[in-house]
């Protein structure tokens, strides 16, 4: 089967959350509250069963009748006709599929000769093989050790006295007619009397759908009615509407199965296709099971393998048209659930109501994440079962550097670059990763060592999209005479050339902070800029005496604490005091991550004060002159000093 594409329940039609969801939680109470649904849907099948069936049909069916609704076709008769033309088409079903299995039935002894020639045949061919050899061999020990026991076990037995066989005596009874007619007709009530039972609640569901779904909401309790009635209705047209394309996909699959079989020679032709359309509503699982068993019968009827490569290929091949064509053209995604929960979900309804159950999985499982979707008191399901990422870009890219992990992240960052640029990756999920970090650290929750590891990791990440960074370098270099900054209409930023500056790059406090300058220095250099680097112990004043920066034009300090104005402020003087004609940037994250700056440029001497790494790279690579250091402020007037005259 086809991967579950991650615009999923678009099919089902489920993209937008409603707005105020609550983060999910799955309590211990929560936890014995499912164990507890999960046995009384155990216990009860026989109530549920026909309401889950009843439901799914509801849903397919609710379209059809909202077709013939615009129509003008009243309520009641557009209810009853597409109930009516839903069970005929069931019925239909159930007849062919009985009349094919029982002529599968008697033709079962003629596969079973062939299947023991073909056996016979393929253990001949490979009698010079030493792996059969050796199993003949053994099985030929065997039986003979086996036989020489039982002739040791006759001679050291007394002798008995033969015994007659005892004569097989059969006791006829004449039947009461109406105990024969009962044992006919009572096999079939239970049947008759579910699917009964599933017309009538269908109907009453079409009937009484708006009914229903205000019960729901009243239910539930959400404060939200009107927001929560839309979200809902939305809900139930668009999983109908899945349900209702998920069956003509699989008829339109089933279709081509069914006459390639039958022009390929494979008994019970109609039989397979539509075992293939049933079994097809279970993703992975499904169609694998339905082309295992028109294979075993290739290989039964045919004398060579050429029969079993022509059906796997006739599979194989309606399959990826069906992927690839049919389902992009009718509704362009699938069934919005993760792989290991088709899987799953497959394994707990086949073990709850059996083969019911397994063909019921994939709907069933897909309603609940629509409830997962919508209702925030299940809102667990959805990041349970659905596909959906349930981290944002960057609290992934902070899970994956915390773990040490440089290579999934690398991963993660080329997968984001294939459509957007190394400075947008740092703005949108590097830098607010970093953030992650910092509060962290601030809160107290991160040790030293994971300081030390989440920071080199970092750094690896950067040395590994070094090779990007070369080329979106030598993508387009500027043009003479280009205005610094300009906005082009497609609303992407064009920073600076760097060409002829020089920056240098450092942290403010700690090694996070080194790794945002890490990550500035890359991007300056994509500008062409002359970028040099140094850690945050190069911010003291006994280090900023010692560095060179005859060459530097600008200094540009990172900080991702925003309560760091001292900092910044000691950091700003002590690289002006040691050479003052250099600009001196500082980027610092705002409070809340916002992009208003905690500080500004008057109250620290600095040239620029920004929060983005884009702003930084534009306040870095121009060519305003250097603010001067204010001389500090005195309070109040001087005390005047009293001269004592001097004695002749």
């Amino acid at each position: 089967m086809s991967d579950m594409s991650k615009e999923a329940i678009a099919a089902a039609g489920i993209a937008n959350k409603p707005v105020g969801l609550s983060a999910p939680t799955l309590s211990g109470r929560t936890i014995l509250i499912l164990i507890g649904v999960a046995v009384i849907l155990y216990v009860g099948q026989e109530v549920f069963v026909p309401l889950a069936l009843a439901l799914l049909l509801t849903f397919t069916l609710a379209p059809i009748v909202s077709f013939l609704r615009k129509r003008y076709v009243p309520r009641i008769a557009a209810v009853l006709l597409a109930v009516a033309t839903a069970f005929f088409v069931i019925a239909a079903f159930g007849f062919i599929v009985a009349g094919q299995v029982a002529n599968l039935a008697d033709n079962i002894p003629t596969y079973q000769r062939n299947i023991v020639a073909k056996v016979h045949s393929l253990s001949q061919a490979g009698s010079g093989n030493g792996v059969f050899e050796h199993l003949s061999k053994v099985v030929e020990r065997i039986g003979s050790e086996l036989q020489d026991n039982a002739e040791e076990s006759k001679e050291d037995a007394p002798p008995q006295i033969k015994r007659r066989d005892p004569m097989p005596v059969e006791i006829v009874t004449r039947a009461n007619p109406i105990e024969t007619l009962g044992n006919f007709i009572l096999p079939l009530i239970s049947p008759f009397a579910t699917a009964g039972l599933v017309i009538v609640l269908v109907i009453f569901m079409l009937l009484e759908r708006e009914e229903l779904r205000d019960r729901f909401i009243r239910l539930v309790g959400l404060g939200d009615l009107h927001r929560t009635t839309a979200a809902l209705q939305d809900a139930g047209k668009r999983v109908g509407k899945y349900l209702l394309m998920q069956l003509v996909v699989n008829a339109l699959y089933a279709l081509p199965i069914s006459i390639g079989l039958w022009l390929l020679g494979i008994p019970n032709a109609i039989l397979w296709g539509l075992l293939t359309l049933v079994l097809r509503f279970v993703p992975y699982i499904g169609p694998v099971i339905g082309m295992i068993l028109p294979l075993f019968l290739a290989l039964a009827i045919a004398p060579g393998w050429s029969l079993v490569a022509w059906v796997a290929a006739l599979f194989i091949v309606t399959e990826l048209v069906s992927n690839n064509v049919v389902e992009p053209w009718l509704y362009g995604s699938h069934t919005g659930l993760s792989p290991l929960a088709i899987i799953v979900s497959a394994i707990f309804w086949s073990w709850l109501w059996g083969p019911v159950g397994l063909m019921l999985s994939t709907p069933l499982t897909v309603c609940l994440v629509v409830l997962g979707r919508y209702v925030p008191q299940f809102s667990f399901l959805d990041v349970l079962l659905g596909n959906e990422p349930v981290l944002q870009p960057q609290e992934k890219l902070y899970q994956r550097l915390l773990a040490g992990d440089p290579n999934e992240a690398t991963d993660n960052a080329e997968d984001f670059l294939e459509e957007e640029y190394l400075v947008d990756y740092y703005e949108k999920v590097g830098l607010p990763a970093l953030r992650l970090g910092e509060l962290d650290r601030q809160r107290g929750v991160m040790s030293e060592a994971q300081i030390a590891l989440f920071a080199s990791t970092t750094q690896t990440l950067i040395g590994n999209l070094a090779e990007i960074a070369i080329e979106e370098e030598a993508e387009d270099d500027p043009a003479e005479g280009e205005a610094a900054v300009t906005e082009q209409i497609t609303g992407e930023i064009d920073l600076p050339s760097g060409e002829g500056k020089s920056v240098l790059c450092l942290g403010g406090r700690g090694a996070i902070d080194d790794a945002a300058a890490a990550m500035l220095s890359q991007v300056l250099a994509i500008q062409g800029a002359t970028v040099s680097q140094a850690d945050h112990t190069a911010v003291s004043g006994k280090t900023v005496s010692l560095m060179n920066l005859t060459d530097v034009d600008t200094v540009l300090i990172a900080f991702l604490n925003g309560g760091s104005k001292a900092h910044a402020r000691q950091a700003v003087r002590r690289f002006k005091r040691q050479k003052p004609s250099v600009r001196v940037g500082i980027m610092i994250t705002g409070v809340d991550g916002q992009r208003e700056s905690p500080l500004a440029t008057e109250d620290i001497d600095a040239d620029f004060v920004v929060t983005t790494i884009s702003d930084a790279v534009r306040g870095a690579l121009t060519t305003a002159q250097a603010v001067e250091i204010k001389a500090p402020k005195r309070i109040g007037r001087p005390r005047e000093r009293k001269t004592t005259p001097l004695v002749a």
